[in-house]
């Protein structure tokens, strides 16, 4: 088999000519910092894609959940207190297997993370697991919640589950963009969310994002904190802390030019996700899956898990991988290495918060309770199962998932010889 000449990404950006006219705009006109015709643009195109009232372009999909988690954080406890943040030592519920970007925000306003592990089904938080969290600390009132890989989560059970414990949801959209829960955009359920146009999202402007809302007065609120939270004064007046966290009009110009193919993407991304399903199929795996009836995902990432009896013997350290290789087996070590060699980029899954160092002490929660006694037995070697299945379930996806190129530049072609590589792991 050939290697590629030209390196096959995961998920890189797709341009389309429309950005250099808006970024030139702005380039002419020289509105480069943040303020411009583009931001005004990006803010009024989001709340008509999503459907919510308010949008905030801010620099980073990071930066608009640090101010979803600020604004929750002083609607539950009041006003921000310098020193320890909108949260104030409280605990704050979150997803368990996703990039630490949906928990760090947690911390940066004083707030001790409580993760939720993860279902199978979409492999997004629990709402069992979240309910038995609700048993230990019954006083949270903030659970933020991200859509992996931009698959929609139990958003029905969740919200259910917040409502009757009177907590606000924080949805972590960054991956999931233009996805849909019942017909309605994911971004749009929680209080406050978060939508990224990082480098290697669904659209992108190689940075950005964007904070969403209903509320106007927390919309203007966050116009303020990103712009240093400078009062209205003919001088420079500050009266509570402050971030430089708005979006760069020029920044601006480059999602405005991509969010006419969004939708384009997306099917491009879906394509991609049912070529590897049927090429896949008579491999002792299964794809990242969804609720074929309640969701539409945006297929960001296609992914698969590896069944169980199927793996091969594998063992991961901090920042290393070992792995024994068997006939008819594979394990996702081998996958990338066999991607890599052929000059193809796949990705681990997400390695769940609670077995990050970072965050290894913070409390964790799985639907049957164990939580932390489980992940110690796991790492220990033993083997804690529930219904013949394991119980700490993202430590299990972690384990046996993958993350396969999804880049929608990638020919019909190229992903064809990946399938074939994929199939020469388990021979």
């Amino acid at each position: 088999m050939k290697r590629f000449e030209n390196k096959v990404w995961l998920a890189s950006p797709t341009m389309h000519g429309e950005e250099l006219k808006f970024m030139t705009e702005a380039y002419e006109t020289n509105w480069m910092s943040t303020v411009g015709e583009n931001i005004n643009e990006v803010e009024k195109i989001t709340c008509e894609k999503t459907g919510c009232g308010y949008a905030v372009a801010l620099s980073a999909g990071t930066a608009a959940l640090h101010m979803a988690v600020k604004l929750a954080g002083e609607e539950v406890y009041g006003q921000t207190v310098p020193g320890r943040g909108a949260l104030g030592g409280h605990y704050v519920f979150c997803s368990d297997m996703t990039f630490d970007a949906t928990v760090n925000p947690v911390v940066y306003e004083g707030g001790i993370p409580v993760l939720i592990d993860t279902e199978y089904d979409t492999w997004n938080m629990d709402p069992a697991a979240l309910e038995q969290a609700f048993t230990k600390y019954p006083d949270v009132r903030i659970v933020v919640m991200a859509h992996l890989y931009g698959v929609p989560g139990k958003l029905d059970e969740i919200m259910d589950v917040c409502k009757r414990h009177g907590a606000i949801l924080v949805e972590d959209a960054a991956e999931s963009l233009g996805a849909s829960y019942h017909g309605k955009q994911t971004g749009t359920f929680g209080t406050y969310s978060a939508i990224s146009f990082n480098g290697n999202k669904i659209i992108t402007g190689s940075a950005g994002g964007m904070l969403l809302t209903d509320s106007r007065e927390a919309a203007e609120k966050v116009r303020k904190w990103s712009t240093q939270a400078r009062e209205n004064a003919p001088w420079y007046q500050h009266e509570e802390l402050g971030y430089n966290y708005r979006m760069s009009n020029v920044i601006a110009g480059v999602v405005r030019g991509q969010y006419p193919y969004l939708e384009e993407h997306i099917s491009r991304k879906k394509e991609i996700y049912e070529r590897y399903q049927e090429g896949l199929k008579d491999l002792p795996v299964t794809m990242n899956p969804f609720d074929e009836k309640k969701s539409d995902p945006n297929f960001w990432l296609s992914c698969i898990l590896i069944d169980a009896d199927a793996m091969c013997r594998q063992v991961r350290s901090e920042h290393e991988a070992l792995y024994q290789s068997e006939p008819g087996k594979s394990c996702p070590t081998e996958i990338l290495e066999t991607l890599a060699a052929y000059n193809a980029e796949g990705r681990p899954i997400w390695k769940p918060m609670h077995m990050q160092p970072i965050y290894r002490n913070n409390p964790f929660f799985t639907r049957d309770g164990s939580g932390r006694a489980l992940t110690n037995a796991y790492i220990s070697g033993g083997s804690v199962e529930r219904d013949g299945k394991p119980a700490d379930v993202g430590m299990d996806i972690f384990h046996r998932g993958l993350c396969l190129p999804s880049d929608i530049k990638m020919t019909v072609e190229q992903q064809e010889q990946i399938i074939e590589m994929v199939h020469g792991c388990f021979e």
